[in-house]
């Protein structure tokens, strides 16, 4: 009668193969199993595997939920079935540079002889981390064309700076333990005082033209965003040299829309914030999906609605590095992607992206806020509003920690925001948004809700006029 909780909330089973699993008439591999009985049957479960780290699984045959588990609503039967697979591997390591802190910064591409750059990461500041993703085989890693490879070069042990240096590191993957790489890069002679991370506008042209722009920018959001509070449906046909033209007959630059769903409700509420961008724009639209903990079933229907709707999509993943401190719940850490890994999650190729929350309806053309000046900023974040004062209750932010942190500056929220990748890589965003997060997420005191990091990342950035506050009419779009 003491008890407030559950005594027992989570259940596990030790998963290894056995000879059972292949079959003794052909080639067929059954793979090793897990079976749970008597499971509570009103109480809701959320299914998930704890595997080695250097491995990728996603399901790939689940009819029902595994993020909203409740056996009672399965009928007769009562009993639910998963099947995950192998996807891939995850390649690690850490790169060093004698005398010096690792080169954050430093882009690195992976690929075959016969091509070479297959997959692309950059190098973090704690302990130079990188990660890709690969298969068995073997693998070339090198240093990506631009700035890395103009400053940098591979170095042996015996090696002192020359220039007659390996230009790739051959890698084998020919088990399933992964594989930790240690690379070490020197700079080219002449380069030693060279900084890897420059920022694009750093001369004084590039001061004053920011200047302009703000201007423009709040004058063109502010007629942007009352159109969205309004729902309005004009749309804005690409301009200049935007002359691309698709089989949907849509034109200009393409959008790139980000956003992150686990569960079969929220994959419904993204299927619905996809088709309100498509329905609002007639520029080309590609929209980036977490493949993570995606369901089957979504995964199954993308590619159907991607043709019927005339847009391009791609499926991306992230490992979370074993260094930093990570969370429990699996919505804790689909929410933490949209955060932390910015950086390295897309291919450096990607310019820009906004993100857009699954549960949000767009009833504006995004391409207007895709193609606005953010004064050299990486960010564009919205402040929450404050008129409705019947929700004071549930701010968080106007008591307490956060009271005291923000005094008095405007709150914003993640629901949707631009970031300019460019920008966020130049400035080390992504590492500084760690260390933050690193230094809050082992107090649970401290992130109730893990945006939050989100939140307290942006109010430091504020200090450093790191991103652009948008314009308060924005903020009646947002959801509270």
């Amino acid at each position: 009668s003491s008890l407030v909780d559950l005594p027992l909330k989570n259940y596990y089973r030790y998963v290894v193969p056995t000879m059972d699993d292949f079959s003794s008439t052909d080639y067929t591999v059954y793979g090793p199993k897990a079976f749970f009985a008597n499971m509570p049957l009103s109480k809701t479960l959320t299914m998930n595997l704890d595997v080695p780290e250097p491995w990728l699984l996603e399901p790939v045959n689940a009819i029902h939920d595994l993020d909203n588990i409740l056996l009672e609503n399965l009928g007769n039967i009562r009993t639910l079935q998963a099947e995950f697979e192998l996807e891939a591997l995850v390649l690690t390591g850490h790169c060093t540079e004698k005398d010096h802190e690792p080169p954050r910064g430093l882009q690195l591409i992976l690929g075959t002889k016969n091509t070479p750059h297959l997959v692309d990461t950059l190098v973090m500041a704690n302990l130079g981390y990188w990660q890709m993703k690969v298969f068995p085989g073997v693998w070339y890693l090198q240093l990506a064309p631009g700035r890395s490879s103009d400053l940098y070069i591979l170095r042996e042990d015996k090696d002192d700076g020359s220039q007659d240096m390996p230009s790739s590191k051959r890698i084998t993957i020919d088990d399933l333990r992964g594989k930790l790489v240690h690379l070490a890069v020197v700079k080219k002679k002449g380069k030693e005082q060279e900084k890897l991370l420059v920022s694009s506008d750093d001369d004084d042209h590039s001061q004053e033209k920011k200047k302009g722009n703000l201007k423009s920018w709040n004058t063109n959001f502010l007629k942007w965003a009352t159109g969205l509070v309004g729902g309005s449906e004009h749309s804005q046909k690409g301009e200049g040299t935007s002359v691309e033209q698709g089989n949907s007959g849509r034109r200009g630059k393409t959008i790139n829309i980000f956003s992150v769903a686990s569960g079969h409700l929220y994959e419904r509420f993204l299927k619905i914030m996809m088709l309100s961008v498509l329905n609002n724009t007639r520029r080309p639209v590609k929209f980036w999906f977490i493949k993570n903990y995606l369901s089957p079933q979504f995964k199954y229907v993308i590619p159907h609605m991607a043709k019927e709707y005339g847009f391009e999509y791609e499926l991306i993943t992230y490992k979370w590095p074993t260094w930093l401190h990570k969370q429990k719940e699996k919505q804790r850490i689909i929410w933490a992607y949209k955060i932390l890994f910015l950086d390295v999650i897309f291919p450096l190729a990607l310019e820009k992206v906004i993100f857009v929350d699954a549960d949000q309806i767009v009833r504006a053309d995004m391409g207007e806020l895709y193609d606005m000046d953010l004064g050299g900023r990486p960010y564009g974040y919205t402040p929450f509003c404050d008129n409705n004062k019947d929700m004071d209750g549930y701010r968080f932010w106007k008591q307490g920690f956060w009271k005291e942190h923000l005094r008095g500056r405007p709150y914003h929220i993640s629901a949707l925001y631009v970031v300019d990748l460019l920008k966020f890589r130049e400035t080390a965003a992504g590492d500084n948004l760690r260390v933050i997060y690193e230094t809050l997420s082992k107090d649970p005191n401290s992130l109730s809700n893990l945006d939050q990091a989100s939140e307290y990342s942006h109010w430091w950035f504020h200090f450093l006029n790191a991103f652009l506050s948008m314009p308060r009419p924005y903020c009646r779009v947002i959801r509270i």
